[in-house]
């Protein structure tokens, strides 16, 4: 799996739940879901450990953690952000060799 196909098919996932739920979505929209996904992905994180009420769930936490990502990929794209490149910049240059 690779970001750039990954990511179109979460955007084409996502064309389909704005179609289906007459959503406007625009890049304030896809910052706040990420950041709302992020908040569910704590809580489930919280539970997990003890810290919440409720029993935690490993697989809620996995797909709570899919939710962040797939928002990512989208907001990614409506901010003209290419992530592999902005991974490969900010993170991947560090396992290269120094000269």
């Amino acid at each position: 799996m690779d970001f750039k196909s990954l990511q179109a098919d979460v955007l084409r996932i996502s064309d389909i739940y704005a179609a289906n739920y007459g959503i406007d979505r625009d890049r304030d929209w896809a910052l706040l879901k990420l950041q709302e996904e992020l908040g569910e992905l704590t809580a489930e994180h919280l539970r997990l450990s003890g810290r919440a009420r409720g029993a935690g769930d490993a697989d809620a936490l996995g797909d709570e953690a899919a939710d962040v990502l797939g928002m990512l990929l989208i907001y990614c794209a409506g901010a003209g952000i290419d992530l592999e490149t902005a991974m490969r910049r900010k993170w991947l240059k560090w396992l290269e060799p120094v000269a």
